[in-house]
C-alpha cells in the first residue's frame, strides 16, 4: 500500500519537474503566455520601439513614405575656422588731438546708436581752435551784415576765408558739426576746450580702455563699436580647395548643436606664410547673438563640384530623446515605422543631406514628427478611445 502511494505522487511531480525545473541551459522549456491587448489595435508599438498606423491614421497624420535613393547634391568642404568682428561694421573711437578725458557716456557691453556721445573730452589746442573760430564768426557776421557795397572786395574775402578755416580745424580736431552750430548759435559762448566723440554706427561698445581724468595722446582706442549683427568667420583651406570655391557659395557654419547658414563673401589670394593655406572670408547673420569674436567653428563650404548623397526634407530629420539624429523608416509591413538615428552632413536649402543609411529603405518625407509624439507617448490611442 506504501509503494503504491509512493508511485502516484512520483508521477503527480514529474511534468512539474520536467516543466519548470531544468534551467541553466538544460532544455528550459519556457510557458506559453498570451499576449493581452489592450482593445486598440489600430497603433500598437511593437518590441523594437516602434509605431503602428493603420491607412487612415497615415492619411490624416499626413504620412508620406518613399524609398531613399541618392540624388546629385554639391559637394562641400569642411574646415576649422574661427568668429572675427566684421571690419566693415566696426569703428574704433580715438582721439585726433592730445586730450584730457572729462566723462564717459557709454560703457562696456552697452548698445549705442548713430549721433550717441560716448566720451567728452577737453583739449587746450582745441580752446586755441575755438576761440579762433568765434573770433572768425564775429567777424563774419559783421562784414556779411554790411555787404560787399560797404566793406571791400579783399575784406568781405579774407573775413569768409577765416571763418571757412577756422571751422575745418575744429572739425579736424574732432568737433562735430552739430557741436559747432551750438557753440556758434550760443552769444555767450566761450571756447572751454571741450568736445565730444560720438558713435557713427548702430552696434555693442566692444572695448573700453581708459579712466575720467586720464591724459590720452592722439590716436589712443578709447572704444571699439561694432554692429554683431552680421559677423565674419575666417576658414582656412588649401589652394587646391580654393579652386573649387566661388563667392557666393553656401556655407553651413556648425557650433555645438547649432547650424546657421552663410555665404563666402571673399577669398583671400595670398598664402600664410606658416600654414600655407588660403583663407576664405565668410558673412554670416548673427540676430541671436550666438556667435562673439575669437569662437571657433566649423565651417561646411559648398562647393562649385557635384556629387551623389542621401537627402531628405529638413522636417523628415529630428532630434532623437539622447541629442541624436533620426528618422523614421519603415518596416516589413506597410504603417509599422521605427526610429532609426542616421548623421547630418549639413542642411542645403531645405534639404538634410545624411549619411548612416542604405539606399533603398522606405523613409518617412513628411508627418515625422507626429511619429515621433506618438513613439514618445508609449503607444497612446491618438483618437482617445
Amino acid at each position: 500500500m506504501n509503494k503504491l502511494i509512493t508511485i502516484i505522487v512520483f508521477s503527480l511531480i514529474l511534468p512539474v519537474t520536467n516543466t519548470y525545473a531544468r534551467d541553466n541551459g538544460h532544455d528550459y522549456i519556457k510557458p506559453h503566455v498570451e499576449s493581452i491587448k489592450s482593445g486598440h489595435d489600430d497603433h500598437d508599438e511593437d518590441k523594437e520601439g516602434g509605431v503602428k498606423l493603420d491607412a487612415t491614421q497615415m492619411k490624416t497624420a499626413g504620412i508620406k513614405v518613399v524609398r531613399l535613393q541618392p540624388r546629385v547634391v554639391a559637394a562641400s568642404i569642411s574646415a576649422p575656422s574661427e568668429v572675427k568682428l566684421n571690419a566693415y561694421r566696426t569703428i574704433s573711437v580715438t582721439p585726433r588731438i592730445a586730450s584730457q578725458i572729462i566723462k564717459r557716456h557709454a560703457r562696456l557691453g552697452d548698445i549705442v546708436k548713430p549721433g550717441q556721445a560716448l566720451i567728452t573730452l577737453s583739449s587746450v589746442e582745441m580752446a586755441s581752435a575755438q576761440s579762433e573760430l568765434l573770433v572768425a564768426d564775429r567777424e563774419w557776421q559783421r562784414v556779411k551784415k554790411l555787404g560787399k557795397k560797404v566793406v571791400s572786395g579783399r575784406r568781405y574775402s579774407e573775413a569768409n576765408i577765416a571763418y571757412s578755416q577756422a571751422v575745418s580745424k575744429v572739425k579736424a580736431y574732432g568737433m562735430s558739426k552739430v557741436s559747432i552750430n551750438k557753440l556758434l548759435q550760443n552769444r555767450s559762448a566761450y571756447a572751454d576746450g571741450t568736445f565730444q566723440l560720438f558713435s557713427t554706427i548702430y552696434g555693442r561698445v566692444l572695448h573700453d580702455n581708459f579712466i575720467v581724468g586720464e591724459r590720452v595722446d592722439a590716436g589712443k582706442k578709447l572704444m571699439v563699436v561694432s554692429d554683431e549683427s552680421i559677423m565674419w568667420v575666417e576658414a582656412r583651406i588649401t589652394p587646391m580647395q580654393a579652386g573649387l570655391i566661388n563667392i557666393g557659395n553656401s556655407v553651413q557654419i556648425k557650433i555645438n548643436k547649432i547650424t546657421l547658414p552663410a555665404k563666402v563673401s571673399q577669398i583671400h589670394h595670398a598664402l600664410d606664410e606658416t600654414t600655407r593655406t588660403l583663407s576664405v572670408r565668410i558673412e554670416v547673420s548673427n540676430p541671436d547673438d550666438t556667435l562673439h569674436p575669437g569662437m571657433f567653428v566649423n565651417a561646411e563650404i559648398l562647393t562649385s563640384n557635384n556629387t551623389r548623397a542621401l537627402y531628405l526634407p529638413e522636417a523628415a530629420v529630428l532630434r532623437s530623446p539622447d541629442g541624436d539624429w533620426q528618422i523614421f523608416v519603415e518596416l516589413d509591413e506597410p504603417g509599422k515605422f521605427k526610429a532609426v538615428e542616421v548623421k547630418l552632413i549639413r542642411i542645403n536649402k531645405g534639404q538634410a543631406i545624411i549619411e548612416g543609411i542604405k539606399a533603398g529603405t522606405r523613409v518617412v518625407t513628411h508627418g515625422a514628427f507626429f511619429l515621433q509624439s506618438e513613439l514618445a507617448k508609449g503607444g497612446f490611442d491618438i483618437h482617445n478611445h
